[in-house]
């Protein structure tokens, strides 16, 4: 695996941020690493790239012990964080030959490489330009250059597409589905568009807590939600034998991975029990429900 993250915590006093959470990423793989605001999901990212020490648990990078090895690993590893720091004053061309520079990569390689990017990253025209009178697309796909300079084996993103309006989404998400191909992507986003148009698995966590980590097809496949409303008050146990449960006034939202339709035996359950159902509704789970109910307030 080109990424391992084992146990991994993180505590700011008496303030648990991550809490022994586990997953692995492969080449050629773009892992969404969702969550709320606040569920620990940058702290994690700066864990995996050596900018920040866990209390507990490893971060493996190509087999390389972050923590261990922290210079070997980092080479391994390109880093776009939240806020993406650029020097405004500097051009373009010029802030990608610095930071080469800081890579080690210099003279003829730097220049072939700097144009490599330059022209994957769709700034051929905006080379010239300073990064302050770029547009937060333009910088965001500097960014992706920098962080792409010394052809790192893993890319992590920290919310990547946050302030972009709809057409730089649209180019910023084929961007990173292009430089997917032969690298290990980590996306962390709480935009679950983004997730669905370019991740390949998912995971969720929740107050520092890993709640889901799957394959997106896998999530979403055969995952159906009830929505039944009674007239009376009706014993929410019973209605967890069909799955997992959730309430708002009368109205009950039932989530279940079975194959058969569930509608006779809630009928039948509601007659036993004298219940009287006013609504029934069955509708196909999405993401989107998913990670509400992994990650509402308990």
């Amino acid at each position: 695996m080109s990424v391992r993250i084992h146990q991994l915590s993180k505590i700011y006093g008496t303030q648990m941020a991550v809490d022994a959470i586990s997953f692995e990423a492969k080449k050629g793989e773009v892992l969404g690493f969702l969550g709320p605001n606040g569920a620990g999901k940058s702290t994690t990212m700066k864990i995996a790239t050596g900018y920040l020490p866990p209390s507990e648990g490893t971060v493996e990078l190509c087999g390389i012990d972050v923590m261990k090895d922290s210079v070997k690993a980092r080479k391994k590893v390109g880093y776009l964080p939240e806020h993406n720091p650029l020097y405004l004053e500097m051009y373009v061309h010029e802030y990608l030959h610095f930071m080469a520079g800081l890579h080690g990569i210099k003279g003829n390689a730097a220049k072939e490489r700097i144009a490599e990017m330059v022209a994957l990253c769709g700034l051929t025209r905006e080379q010239h330009k300073k990064i302050g009178a770029l547009s937060k697309g333009y910088r965001q796909r500097v960014g992706l250059a920098q962080a792409l300079l010394h052809d790192p084996e893993v890319l992590i993103l920290d919310e990547p597409t946050t302030g972009l309006d709809p057409n730089q989404l649209v180019d910023i998400r084929q961007l990173i589905k292009t430089i997917s191909k032969d690298k290990t992507v980590i996306l962390s986003t709480h935009i679950m568009q983004e997730v669905k148009a370019i991740c390949d698995r998912v995971v969720i966590i929740n107050q520092g807590k890993l709640v889901a980590n799957d394959l997106l097809a896998n999530m979403t496949a055969n995952k159906t939600t009830l929505k039944v409303e009674f007239q009376e008050a009706v014993d929410e146990a019973e209605l967890k034998t069909f799955g997992a449960v959730t309430k708002s006034g009368q109205v009950y939202h039932i989530s279940t991975t079975a194959k058969e339709d569930l509608r006779p035996k809630l009928f039948d359950l509601a007659k036993q029990n004298n219940w009287t159902i006013l609504s029934l509704s069955q509708e196909q789970q999405d993401l989107e429900e998913i990670f509400h109910q992994l990650t509402q307030a308990k």
